[in-house]
């Protein structure tokens, strides 16, 4: 007998024990992916295929036989959709389905204030918790790249590090609630017409600086669940299933540990949604039960033809099973969580959420002669004219739309907020119903609206025109981009009809995207209000009464004409695209940035918002002239509340470098800091700045890269408002 055959049986009694107690020990250390394991090793092909790809429009199949439950997702950024119908897109019909509506996210991304976000992630969690909801399909993170986009009022702006800053406490908030959030869409969806069709080409140097850095915040700060795919090409391919963004950028380098999710219907091909990290197939067909076979569920690309593929081994099964492995990951954060919580829905305290986001988000544009804040006074008449007034804001706009149990509209927040003040109301204009891809015509005859609303103007004191766009179809809408940069329905000539009648007009202008403003001159007080959901009227009444100071500060520029707006400066080649193709020209230059790289003034800043009281900032100041590139930076200055009334400011914090080597903004936002002072009171502020975040993408290495030399700190309340500029030296 040889050594081998004498000690053969040892050698493997010995390997063994090893292993299993290599296998114990990981085991151990990690207990939840051992159980996955075990799980998996169970699982039949067929059921770890059906669990890729959806059994109803907002579900995906568990595995009875073992216990393993199906996963529920709602659309929701800004609250918990109705239910939906099992396989069309009608509503179920459900009387128990109505829930709080919060502000859109562009009201969000005004209040400058990461830790309100946490609050309203936590909120809009429990009322998706309350909902039965494991996945919640948001919050949107895409920049604003042009005013046109139809669903920018679902985003945070224009300001990639304003976006990182806000999403991360937001979707943490959510997660507590054991629902996933899914950021969504991956990514550089920046308009909604032909969305599906068209194909971006961006400079790596855009995509890593501009329209990446809040899904890589989602990942890496804030340990997102999960991420939905987005409808449009990069450079040729479609991202839902993208071999650079989705492969090696965000599983890859990012090290994404979650779910894939396709945008419904933004998957295109079996092999490529197999191998480039879609986890679960969404919306592909819209008919599960009808008398067609070709759009049901087995049809996904995700579903038989994936089966196939699998089985004649031109797919190997351990692309499966990294699916699957990352779906039981999601379940066990969520529907197979041992200590999950119940939720809550329509309680007082998320009312007082949303309607502390719809306060400190409006932003006060503009206040010739302090006409705002308005008095509630017996001898005044107040005249309230507009469509908006009255207008439902939570229905329509795709998606997102919602069925509030309630929502004050503008008209009845003033109305119960005045008890002194005499209020008149005219319609003034109208549009017409939006029913899916269709505007209707109005059902009111325009000039007798006109001449009605002139009348009212002329009995009253005081003229709110409430006025600005709706989420119907080519407005703030999903679906399509909106047709004009001015404002619809004959808005503009109603304002100069009514200038003659009453010389006091204030605007409550109610958007999600910047509008062209010839009618500003015309007006002595503007209020930017957003969408703001359940308590609109209310949050909108505390700031024209002054029970609430406004603190809200723009997301975006507002271009005096739409060529001043990067993406429009180079023609249709840059938006929408010729022959279903766009190159985004103005590379990194988004918002501010070429407004002040370019020395083109806006008609409102990046970062402006005005307040009843006066700020003033001073004593700015840093730690130190000299940094390491692994250093921070410490800035600074005291704020000092100098009016007679209790307010809010933001602090900003700007980084340029004039002598770079490589093209840069002027400056960039690094650093916020809102801090609320009573009358006269005095704070410091001080905003911590990591060297890492001046790095650069250097498209030369493929990797970040520092410039050595000086740097400019901008210290201010608005891109264009600087208290202080400062020099520091990186070595």
């Amino acid at each position: 007998m040889n050594f081998v055959s004498k000690y053969y049986p040892v050698i493997i009694c010995f390997s063994l024990t090893i292993f299993t107690t290599i296998q114990a020990q990981e085991a151990k250390q990690h207990p939840l992916e051992a159980k996955i394991d075990s799980i998996l090793s169970i699982l039949t092909l067929e059921e770890k295929v059906a669990m890729c790809h959806a059994q109803s429009k907002f579900s995906t199949k568990g595995v009875e036989r073992l216990g393993i439950p199906e996963i529920w997702m709602s659309d929701g950024p800004h609250g918990v959709r109705a239910e939906i119908s099992w396989d069309d897109w009608a509503y179920a019909g459900w009387t128990n389905d109505s829930i709080t509506a919060f502000p859109a996210l562009t009201c969000l991304a005004s209040t400058f204030n990461p830790k309100l976000a946490g609050e309203f992630g936590f909120s809009l969690g429990e009322e998706a918790r309350y909902r039965k909801k494991d996945v919640l399909l948001g919050p949107g993170v895409n920049i604003y790249r042009t005013p046109m986009n139809g669903r920018n009022f679902e985003y945070m702006g224009e300001d990639p590090f304003l976006a990182s800053t806000m999403v991360v406490p937001y979707i943490k908030g959510v997660q507590k609630n054991g629902v996933a959030a899914c950021v969504k869409h991956y990514a550089l969806n920046n308009q909604e017409h032909k969305r599906d069709l068209i194909n971006v080409e961006v400079s790596d140097r855009a995509l890593h600086e501009i329209y990446l850095p809040a899904f890589k915040a989602a990942v890496q700060k804030a340990n997102v669940w999960s991420i939905m795919g987005a409808y449009n090409k990069f450079r040729g391919e479609y991202t839902t299933h993208h071999e650079l963004l989705t492969k090696k950028i965000l599983k890859g380098d990012w090290k994404f540990d979650g779910v894939v999710i396709s945008d419904w219907s933004s998957a295109h091909d079996t092999k490529k949604a197999a191998l480039n990290g879609l986890d679960i197939e969404m919306g592909t067909g819209t008919d599960g039960l009808g008398m067609t076979t070709a759009n049901h569920y087995n049809q996904y690309y995700l579903a038989s033809p994936f089966l196939k593929a699998l089985k004649n081994g031109e797919i190997s099964e351990s692309v499966v099973n990294d699916k699957v492995r990352r779906i039981l990951r999601l379940m066990y954060r969520t529907n197979m969580s041992s200590n999950r919580p119940l939720g809550r829905a329509n309680n007082k305290e998320h009312h007082d959420v949303a309607r502390k986001v719809a306060t400190e988000g409006i932003v006060l544009l503009k206040n010739d002669n302090n006409f705002f804040p308005i008095k509630d006074d017996k001898n005044i008449t107040i005249a309230v004219i507009g469509e908006n007034a009255t207008r439902s804001m939570t229905t329509g706009g795709g998606s997102s739309e919602l069925k509030p149990k309630f929502e004050i509209s503008p008209l009845q927040g003033l109305k119960e907020r005045y008890k002194n003040a005499t209020i008149i109301h005219s319609i003034g204009y109208a549009s017409g119903a939006s029913i899916y891809d269709q505007v209707m015509p109005s059902p009111y005859d325009a000039d007798s609206l006109k001449i009605e609303a002139i009348k009212v103007a002329k009995k009253a004191d005081i003229v709110l025109f409430v006025g600005g766009l709706s989420k119907s179809h080519l407005q703030d809408c999903e679906g399509d981009d909106r047709k004009q940069y001015g404002l619809p329905f004959g808005q503009e000539e109603l304002i100069d009809e009514i200038k003659k009648a009453n010389k006091n007009i204030g605007f409550v202008l109610i958007t999600g995207n910047a509008v062209d403003m010839p009618w500003l001159s015309k007006v002595d007080g503007v209020i930017q209000t957003w969408y703001l959901g359940s308590m609109a009227g209310h949050a909108i009444a505390d700031i024209i009464s002054g029970d609430v100071n406004p603190s809200g500060k723009l997301p975006f520029s507002f271009p005096k004409k739409l060529e001043d707006n990067g993406a429009h400066s180079f023609g249709a080649s840059s938006y929408p695209g010729i022959n279903l193709t766009q190159e985004y020209k103005e590379d990194i230059l988004v918002g501010y940035r070429w407004h002040d790289t370019k020395k083109i003034k806006p008609v409102y800043a990046f970062g402006y918002g005005m307040s009843y009281t006066d700020f003033n900032i001073k004593n700015v100041a840093i730690d130190n002239k000299k940094y390491a590139k692994n250093g921070t930076i410490t800035v600074s200055c005291d704020v000092t509340n100098t009016g007679t009334i209790d307010g809010a400011e933001v602090v900003q914090v700007y980084v340029g470098k004039s002598k770079s080597n490589v093209k840069r903004a002027v400056k960039e936002l690094k650093g916020f800091s809102k801090v609320f002072l009573k009358s006269g009171e005095i704070q410091t502020v001080s905003i911590t700045i990591n060297v890492d975040e001046l790095a650069f993408y250097d498209e030369s290495i493929s990797d970040w890269n520092i410039e050595e030399g000086d740097y400019e700190i901008y210290v201010g309340n608005a891109s264009n408002n600087i208290s202080k500029k400062m020099k520091i030296t990186v070595k």
